[in-house]
C-alpha cells in the first residue's frame, strides 16, 4: 500500500505537469500514476535503523507511528541477519524506539541502516512446527505454489495475502484456524512474485487474481473439502470478496474472514490523495485510466477494471454468507470507512469488533490474544469449529 503514496504524489506531478507543460505530456503522467497502482513493487526501506546492541540483543529504529507499536514485529534488512523478529519497545523518545531483539545478531554481524517494518512476524511455515505441505494449484496464468496445513475438518479455509505481500502475511493466522480444527491453505497468486507472471505483469486489483482463488477453491474440494471459508489480508480482502461474489463454486464458500480488507478501492485512493493534500481529481484521473482499454493497456494493466465492480458495499445485497471484518480504526493506509460502511449495510452477516490503535495488517501483532479471540468466537458462533 506504501506504493500508492508513492502513485499519488507522481499524480501531483502529474496534475501540475498537464497544466504547465501542455495535455500530452500531462495525460502520460496520469498514465504513469495509473501504472504505480497496478505494478508489483519491491519491499520499500521505510524504517532508519540507528543501532544494535549485541550485548543486550535490542535494536534501535527512528521513531515511526508502526516502529512504536507494542507487540511483536519484523524487520527486513540487508546484511548477515536478512530478517529479524522484534519484541517489546524498551524505552523511546521523540526521534528514536529500543526494541528487544527475539532474533539473535551475533558479534560482527553487518546490519544495514535502513529496513523495511513488518507484519510478518513469521516468514516460513516451519516456524509454526505445525505439518504441512507445499502443493501448486493449477490455474489459467498456470501453477501457482501454496502451503497447505492439513487437519480433520471437512471445512478448509483459503488464506489470501495482500498487494505487495507474500503468502508469509497470512501465516499469523494459521495457528489460531488449525487449533480449530481447520486445514488451512495459503495460496498465492497471479503477479505476486511467487505465482505465475502474465504478459504485463500487473495487478488486476482482486478483477483477476479471484480465478485463481477459485481454482484453490477446486483444488480444496478435490482433496476432501465439503466447505470453504475464505481469509483476505489487505487486497487479499478484495480479492476473497470478488471470490465471493465470482465464484462458480460459491455454494461451497460458507464464511469470509478479512483483516484491514479493501472493500472499496475508490476509498482507499481517495482518502490516501487527501492525506497528501493532493486535487481531488486525481484518484479519479487514475481509475478512469484503468477503465478504458487504450488507456488500461498503456498503464500496464492486462486488463480493464472495474471499480463499480470491486465497490462491495454498493454490491453488499449481493453477499449472503457470514463475514468476519477485523480492521482498526488507525489503519493509516487502508482507511476503516468502507468497512465500517459495509457492517452498517449488511448487520446481518457483518461481525466487526472495534479495533483502534493497530496499523494496516498488524492487528495481530498488537494486540493478539484480542484477535485470537475474535476469530476463535466467530468460528465457534457459525458453527465452523471443531
Amino acid at each position: 500500500m506504501k506504493s500508492l503514496r508513492h502513485a499519488a504524489t507522481i499524480g501531483a506531478i502529474a496534475l501540475a505537469g498537464a497544466a504547465a507543460l501542455g495535455t500530452a505530456i500531462g495525460s502520460a503522467l496520469v498514465l504513469k500514476i495509473a501504472r504505480r497502482v497496478v505494478t508489483p513493487q519491491p519491499r520499500l526501506a521505510d524504517t532508519d535503523i540507528l543501532a544494535v546492541d549485541t550485548g543486550a540483543q535490542t535494536i534501535e529504529l527512528g521513531r515511526t507511528p508502526d516502529t512504536e507499536l507494542p507487540g511483536r514485529y519484523g524487520l527486513f534488512v540487508d546484511g548477515t541477519p536478512g530478517y529479524v523478529k522484534l519484541g517489546a519497545v524498551l524505552q523511546a523518545d521523540a526521534h528514536r524506539v529500543r526494541r528487544k531483539l527475539l532474533t539473535q545478531i551475533e558479534p560482527g554481524a553487518q546490519v544495514a541502516r535502513r529496513g523495511a517494518f513488518s507484519g510478518y512476524y513469521y516468514i516460513a511455515p516451519g516456524e509454526l512446527h505445525l505439518p504441512y505441505e507445499p502443493v501448486l494449484i493449477g490455474t489459467s496464468a498456470g501453477p501457482c505454489p501454496a502451503w497447505l496445513f492439513p487437519a480433520a475438518s471437512t471445512t478448509w479455509v483459503i488464506q489470501v495475502h495482500g498487494r505487495g505481500a507474500t503468502r508469509a502475511e497470512c501465516l499469523r493466522a494459521v495457528p489460531v484456524l488449525h487449533a480449530a480444527g481447520l486445514p488451512v491453505l495459503v495460496v498465492s497468486y497471479r503477479n505476486d512474485g511467487e505465482g505465475p507472471r502474465t504478459r504485463a505483469g500487473s495487478y488486476g486489483l482482486g478483477t483477476t487474481e479471484w480465478r485463481d482463488v477459485d481454482e484453490a477453491i477446486g483444488y480444496a474440494l478435490r482433496h476432501g473439502a465439503e466447505r470453504i471459508l475464505l481469509m483476505g489480508w489487505s487486497m487479499g480482502g478484495a480479492i476473497a470478496l470478488q471470490t465471493l461474489v465470482s465464484s462458480a463454486h460459491d455454494d461451497r464458500i460458507a464464511g469470509v474472514i478479512l483483516d484491514s480488507p479493501v472493500v472499496d478501492w475508490r476509498t482507499v485512493l481517495r482518502a490516501q490523495a487527501r492525506e497528501l493534500r493532493l486535487p481531488d481529481p486525481l484518484p479519479q484521473l487514475a481509475m478512469d485510466a484503468l477503465g478504458q482499454p487504450w488507456t488500461a493497456r498503456l498503464s500496464g494493466s492486462d486488463h480493464t477494471i472495474s471499480f463499480d465492480d470491486l465497490d462491495m458495499v454498493a454490491r453488499s445485497s449481493e453477499l449472503g454468507v457470514p463475514i468476519l471484518l477485523l480492521h482498526s480504526d488507525d489503519d493509516g493506509f487502508v482507511p476503516s470507512v468502507a468497512s465500517h460502511a459495509l457492517a452498517k449495510a449488511r448487520p446481518d452477516l457483518v461481525t466487526m469488533p472495534v479495533f483502534t490503535g493497530a496499523r494496516h495488517t498488524k492487528l495481530w501483532n498488537y494486540d493478539q490474544n484480542r484477535w485470537t479471540d475474535a476469530i476463535t468466537d466467530w468460528l465457534g458462533d457459525q458453527g465452523f469449529a471443531d
